[in-house]
């Protein structure tokens, strides 16, 4: 026995040197993984996403069901959430940075970097430092942080089968992430619509609708031998009504002048289960645009006002710029219904 004790060690020693050897193979290769694992792979799981922007702006993505929101519950718009849930799935390492950036680089994500911070079924998964594109404008130079610590390198990631950055993804300006919609009625869920005019009352009216009787009225008079298919048509076009886009012009200080002045039209909607959506709507002026123009009487006359858009304030008191063309079918009632248009008035030179 004793003959064949050292070759016994021996056999021992070699398999405790391969087994410390492996650990080691295994822990560099673990490393080397999780420097570039960003990619979630249950990206159904993921419930709250956290974006902090270069500037300090933070905005919170929650998803309630199948549908995500913004802190409040807000309506955003769904597609961009889309899109970053698409990078969670698909982003892929593309390659290391030369030696000589690398320090760089690190002192550049320290001052200026996009943080985006995953949770998965309520609980903190990972967050990913975003910082500039790769040189060649087909990646994104980003950093990573686990449960098991942070990475200290920066990498260049990319997005299978993408060819361009990772950024414009994660944005964090809540006007950017602000719905469109205002209204998505179908003609059995309005009860009435009031259209005031404050700055030509005779262009004013109202369509009530109870269940199967329409009616319309013209500044409280109602109206006889009203078409019936025109009231149809007429509530028909609140099926799909969005804006045109957030205010990115006026600061808080015009925006409260604005507020303070009396809107050319005022629109209310009121659904059949109660709830009101209440629209105040102001001229644009657009003082570098005056000149001579025609009306739609084909009269020359001095405009000064933007013709395509007006600024639209929306019951949570956002102001934004919405399109005459996409309102007119609902401001605009002797379209669809005999008004006496004889009477209107016009205003700004123009009769609208």
């Amino acid at each position: 026995m004793k003959k064949y004790l050292p070759l016994v060690l021996g056999v021992i020693v070699l398999a405790v040197l391969g087994w410390y050897t492996k650990g080691l193979l295994e822990k560099k290769g673990k490393s080397d993984t999780e420097r570039i694992d960003f990619a979630v792979k249950e990206v159904d799981q993921v419930d709250q996403i956290i974006i902090t922007d270069p500037n300090g702006n933070v905005f919170e993505l929650h998803k309630n069901r199948d549908v995500w929101t913004d802190k409040d519950g807000g309506c955003i718009q769904q597609q961009s959430v889309h899109f970053i849930l698409d990078a969670f799935r698909n982003i892929q390492f593309k390659g290391y940075l030369p030696k000589g950036a690398v320090e760089n680089m690190k002192e550049r994500m320290a001052a200026q970097h996009t943080k985006v911070e995953i949770f998965s079924d309520g609980e903190w998964l990972k967050t990913w430092y975003i910082g500039p594109e790769a040189q060649d404008h087909y990646g994104q130079i980003m950093l990573l942080e686990t449960e098991d610590g942070s990475t200290e390198t920066p990498v260049i990631m990319e997005i299978k089968g993408v060819y361009g950055i990772i950024s414009p993804r994660f944005f964090a300006d809540a006007r950017k992430w602000m719905c469109t919609e205002i209204f998505s009625l179908d003609i059995d869920e309005i009860n009435e619509v009031n259209v005031q005019w404050n700055t030509e009352p005779s262009r004013s009216f109202k369509v009530v609708k109870n269940g199967a009787d329409l009616k319309v009225y013209q500044q409280d008079e109602l109206l006889q031998n009203i078409d019936t298919a025109m009231v149809f048509r007429y509530l028909n076009n609140y099926k799909k009504i969005h804006y045109e886009m957030p205010n990115y012009i006026l600061n808080p200080i015009q925006i409260d002048s604005l507020k303070k002045t009396t809107p050319f039209v005022e629109l209310t909607v009121t659904e059949v289960d109660g709830h009101k959506t209440h629209l105040r709507m102001f001229r644009i002026k657009a003082n570098e645009h005056i000149g001579k123009t025609k009306n739609e009487q084909g009269e020359i006359a001095y405009i000064d006002i933007d013709q395509n858009r007006f600024w639209l304030e929306l019951p949570n008191g956002q102001i934004v710029k919405a399109q005459y063309f996409v309102f007119n079918p609902l401001i605009l009632g002797h379209i669809y219904f005999p008004m006496n248009e004889v009477n209107f008035k016009t205003v700004d030179g123009i009769k609208i």
